[in-house]
């Protein structure tokens, strides 16, 4: 019997799943996970993120098993993998999601591609969420999300016929040369966990959703914290709409339902980001508007970008986020928009670097939120409203009492709270605490100006009304976008 071998990578999971359903009514399945050395050793790469997906691993291999054919597990690169099970094996069809991931994994897909059609294998890849694979213009997007979404959950099959061949085991962080995963605090990955999130956000997490997520202090409790389950697929964005809808449908109280529907605009946004690396792969690398290059590039600050990288830049809300992300690997939208607003605006660092680092510190790291949200966030996109945050303002506002700060920044616990804003102005009692890199109002009219100056090019104001037409939201759009959107919707 011919061999359908299901391919996993940003799918972890075995409910709503169809290439699973479809190699399982077909023949043997072979599930197959890769672990590839040129995505592990990418710059975009940290242990932490294999601590997540090696979780879900274990819980996927487990549950493939009980039936009746477990998750084969292979180190190396996926044309030299698949290129060897078909020489073991009658392959007739690879089974697979459809993946917006970074440039590694988007060249890695064009070559299996390659190798399938040369190999005559049958690959058959579906898609995973609301972004659309070659779509050719913007307008009608969101009709088609809303139809994926409202497309029956799939159930997984009951029964796998198997094929002989020996799992291998789950490699460690130290035999695949990773070190060790330094967020100790981070939340643990596998499909059991993504569903206890979710039941727990629509039975009473959630329903101060819209007031509670832009605070530190809060975000913790009332987002969703489904994330880096959405990421890595140990729980489909389908499920989530549909679970988060009929919910809704349940719901009397009004106050509960606004904040349901905010976190549904979000679920939205979250593909509408992702769409934006799925048509424009190379914004990874470029600025969106490429008239913009070498508007920073030639400014980067070694010192300041470590003080920023470090949590050390004598703005208390910027070093608590920092060193928060360093031991949980995870934050909530509006302080990881304000970390990479500090970055560009009052560093003046060109994003790829910034971007690159929270791309490391962040268990959920999505490439097709986070490059294009990196650039929102710098201004180089062309189509976006400028927000320079003030992380003093930032504070007062969404830390008044210090509880955060004060939680990840030992040097300011025993300040008092009138000066955890501005906390040079008493410096006999920082415990070592450093002065700000820069001066907030200094460095933020320095960051307009030259803005200033770029925008005012024709060539700048031009690719910026082409971005719009290719990237832009449109604005006969069923679902609306939630306001103060960020970083990391969900």
């Amino acid at each position: 019997m011919k061999v359908q071998l299901l391919w996993f990578k940003r799918d972890l999971r075995i409910r709503d799943h169809r290439p699973l359903v479809e190699a399982a009514k077909r023949g043997c399945v072979l599930p197959l996970y890769v672990v590839e050395p040129s995505v592990i050793q990418a710059p975009d790469y940290d242990p932490c993120h294999w601590t997540f997906i090696r979780r879900s691993l274990e819980e996927l291999r487990e549950e493939l098993a009980r039936r009746g054919a477990p998750l084969v597990v292979r180190v190396g690169e996926a044309v030299e993998v698949l290129e060897g099970l078909l020489r073991q094996y009658p392959v007739e069809s690879i089974w697979a999601h459809e993946e917006t991931g970074n440039a590694i994994t988007y060249a890695r897909d064009r070559a299996v591609r390659r190798w399938a059609r040369e190999r005559g294998v049958v690959l058959d890849e579906s898609p995973s969420n609301g972004v659309v694979r070659r779509l050719r213009s913007r307008d009608g997007w969101s009709r088609i999300w809303e139809q994926r979404m409202a497309a029956p959950v799939l159930a997984p099959p009951d029964v796998l016929r198997p094929v002989a061949i020996d799992p291998g085991p789950l490699p460690t962080h130290a035999e695949l040369g990773l070190g060790v995963d330094r967020r100790q605090g981070a939340q643990p990955g596998g499909e059991r966990a993504a569903h206890a999130l979710l039941e727990s956000f629509l039975a009473g997490r959630g329903y101060r959703y819209h007031r509670e997520m832009s605070s530190p202090v809060t975000a913790f409790e009332a987002c969703s914290r489904l994330s880096a389950h959405l990421a890595y697929g140990t729980i489909s964005t389908k499920q989530v709409v549909q679970a988060l809808r009929k919910q809704i449908a349940q719901t009397t109280d009004a106050e509960v339902r606004r904040a349901l529907r905010a976190f549904d605009a979000r679920l939205h946004w979250r593909c509408h980001f992702m769409q934006k690396l799925e048509d424009e792969p190379g914004i990874e690398h470029h600025n969106f508007v490429r008239a913009l290059d070498g508007m920073r590039e030639g400014d980067f600050r070694r010192d300041w970008f470590d003080a920023w990288r470090e949590g050390r830049t004598g703005y208390p809300m910027v070093d608590a986020c920092m060193r928060c992300l360093e031991e949980t690997g995870w934050l909530n939208f509006r302080m990881r928009a304000m970390l990479m607003s500090f970055a560009a605006y009052h560093l003046w660092l060109h994003w790829r670097e910034p971007g690159l680092h929270l791309a490391r510190l962040f268990v959920d790291y999505e490439p097709g939120i986070h490059w294009s949200q990196c650039q929102m966030q710098s201004g180089t996109t062309g189509i976006n409203t400028l927000r320079i945050y003030n992380p003093s303002k930032q504070l007062t506002d969404h830390d008044p009492q210090g509880v955060f700060v004060r939680r990840w920044v030992a040097e300011l616990r025993d300040l008092p709270v009138e000066f955890l804003a501005e906390p040079w102005r008493m410096p006999s009692r920082r415990n070592g605490y450093p002065d700000p890199v820069v001066d907030h109002e200094t460095a933020i009219r320095r960051a307009r100006a030259r803005l200033s100056e770029f925008r005012r090019r024709a060539e700048v104001r031009r690719e910026c009304q082409e971005v719009a037409v290719k990237h832009g939201s449109r604005k006969g759009s069923s679902r609306r976008p939630a306001r103060g959107r960020g970083m990391i919707p969900p």
